[in-house]
């Protein structure tokens, strides 16, 4: 029977029933509607209460009630119970419509047995509710399959990560009424989540553990959380509302799940007047999956456009390293050099100099291999900071070991200034040798550096060992100069750890010993075919290897 028929037979035999049926008038929210068909029910002759409880795929819960009522138990079964009162003649339940997943059942108790026209009244009150439920749910669907379209739309006009999660928590603090949200995103790598932005909470970036507070519980667990009283949780966090003068009240949290399944992040929303319902849950839970896509597609974006920055940061960082290294080996009488250098990233701590200087009145070569210890921008900034010191000293070569120790000062004094001592400072090894006598002298100092090498005309090695620890790591370090003289034919192998320290793929190191063994076997060769020679070798050595590190090369043969 359509609903007309039925409220004018309702209008005719029962007035009394009229005004219930009022009650039920108009477009209402479904819980609304549900409140208001007890309160029908209610107004009923002889009723002391009315109960509404609704069984979601096999779970009953109450919805709604009213009046004097014994401890809910759930009656009856999908169908419904009997409203014949045979067993309970104060009781009348009847279902609201079913379907395939939920049921609906009305529980009315009077102060006593119930008369028959007061059931027949409920039996027509049952079926009004029952239309007025449903209409309500319809409208509740279209409603929300409308807002899903339109969240839909605006999550996917724009790539840009903060402007999506502000679009996100303005969603879903519309919808339900909430006064604040918050985005976490899981970093699995770091064990922690994080926010980017917070509606209502000026913008504050929140960091906080996996293993924390109830965002940290919903992550870790895929569970929804809903409360009424937050700091009433053990699993709350009270830290966050202390640091920003909030006081969180009622909560809502949901797990932010993938097309795998899996959850990358987390939605938060505080403080709903009326509490948070199981109809803000089901929205946003139908919301999740389109929320998680546009989130992954603008991570995905955020980190492509982070890494081209970064690689046009480094492409600039290189092209200024490079601007530190000489061009070329200066061309002096008496000796002859080739050198080689390679980054394992685009810029490195590695570094080599020539520096032509004054030495007791004569001219002299200063050459430097250094190697700043890691790799990457902050071992090439330190490597900037030493190629800068050394030109600024470079008329006050001599005594030569003062050299590393004036380095060795003012990094230190450097890092103590900007508050980083023993904690970040970056050290580096050095070698430092000053060629004199055109090539037939070399006074040297070595600070921590790879040994070099002094392979004689007749094949013999020397290593290059005097000096001292590395630099940048103790105050008040001296160092120790040494002498070697050179003749016809004889090499200067220097070098950084790079090459010595090249591993194959089960980790054998390529070594200085196997180093100089090759330049001994190549010494009638020039320095340039030297250094071919043995870079090919290298490559060929740690081939498969893991190890890989900045390469400097340096080979001077004396004429």
């Amino acid at each position: 029977m359509s609903e007309a028929p039925v409220r004018q037979k309702v209008t005719e035999a029962f007035p009394e029933l009229l005004e219930g049926l009022r009650l039920l008038e108009g477009r209402f929210p479904v819980n609304v509607v549900a409140e208001r068909v007890v309160l029908a029910a209610m107004a009923q002759p002889g009723v002391a209460g009315a109960r509404l409880w609704r069984a979601d795929r096999g779970t009953a819960a109450v919805w709604a009630e009213s009046g004097t009522l014994p401890a809910w138990n759930p009656v009856g079964t999908k169908t419904g119970p009997s409203s014949d009162g045979a067993n309970d003649p104060a009781l009348w339940a009847g279902a609201l419509g079913s379907d395939e997943f939920r049921v609906r059942i009305l529980e009315v108790r009077g102060a006593e047995p119930l008369r028959d026209t007061v059931r027949g009244q409920l039996d027509l009150l049952a079926r009004f509710a029952a239309l007025a439920l449903a209409l309500a749910e319809r409208r509740r669907a279209m409603e929300e399959l409308s807002s899903i379209i339109e969240a839909t739309k605006r999550l996917n006009s724009t790539l840009d990560l903060g402007e999506l999660i502000h679009i996100i928590l303005n969603l879903a603090t519309r919808q339900t009424g909430a006064a604040r949200g918050t985005v976490f995103l899981v970093d699995q790598e770091h064990n922690e989540i994080w926010s980017l932005v917070g509606l209502g909470l000026e913008q504050h970036v929140i960091r906080l553990p996996a293993d924390r507070g109830i965002a940290g519980w919903v992550a870790r667990e895929g569970s929804a959380v809903r409360l009424d009283d937050a700091y009433g949780d053990p699993r709350f966090e009270p830290d966050v509302d202390r640091k920003l003068g909030f006081k969180t009240k009622q909560l809502l949290c949901l797990p932010i799940r993938n097309e795998a399944d899996a959850i990358i992040g987390v939605l938060q929303l505080l403080n709903k007047p009326e509490s948070f319902n199981e109809e803000d849950e089901a929205f946003l839970d139908a919301l999740s999956s389109h929320v998680a896509l546009a989130l992954e597609k603008a991570q995905l974006h955020r980190e492509h456009i982070e890494k081209e920055k970064m690689e046009r940061d480094l492409e600039l960082a290189r092209e200024i390293q490079a601007g530190f290294l000489p061009e070329a080996p200066p061309v002096l009488p008496g000796i002859r050099i080739a050198v080689s250098h390679c980054a394992s990233q685009m810029v490195g701590g590695d570094y080599y100099d020539f520096l032509c200087v004054n030495a007791d009145g004569k001219e002299a070569l200063l050459l430097v291999v250094a190697d700043v210890e890691g790799k990457g921008a902050a071992s090439a900034l330190v490597m900037a900071n030493v190629q800068a010191t050394l030109h600024a000293l470079a008329d006050h070569v001599v005594p030569l070991e003062k050299l590393p120790a004036t380095i060795n000062q003012k990094i230190l004094m450097g890092a103590r200034a900007s508050g980083v001592l023993g904690r970040t400072t970056k050290y580096l090894s050095m070698f430092l040798a000053l060629v004199e006598n055109e090539g037939r002298r070399v006074r040297y100092v070595n600070a921590g550096h790879v040994p070099p090498a002094v392979i004689r005309a007749d094949g013999r090695t020397e290593w290059l060992e005097t000096g001292g620890m590395i630099v940048g790591l103790l105050p008040d370090v001296e160092f120790e100069c040494a002498t070697v003289e050179l003749q016809p034919g004889d090499l200067l192998v220097a070098c950084t750890d790079g090459i010595t320290e090249s591993m194959d793929a089960v980790g054998v190191e390529f070594s200085r010993t196997r180093l100089a063994d090759l330049v001994s076997n190549l010494r009638a060769d020039t320095p340039e075919e030297i250094i071919r020679a043995v870079l090919a070798e290298v490559d060929k050595h740690s081939s498969g290897g893991t190890h890989e590190d900045d390469r400097i090369l340096l080979v001077m043969k004396s004429l």
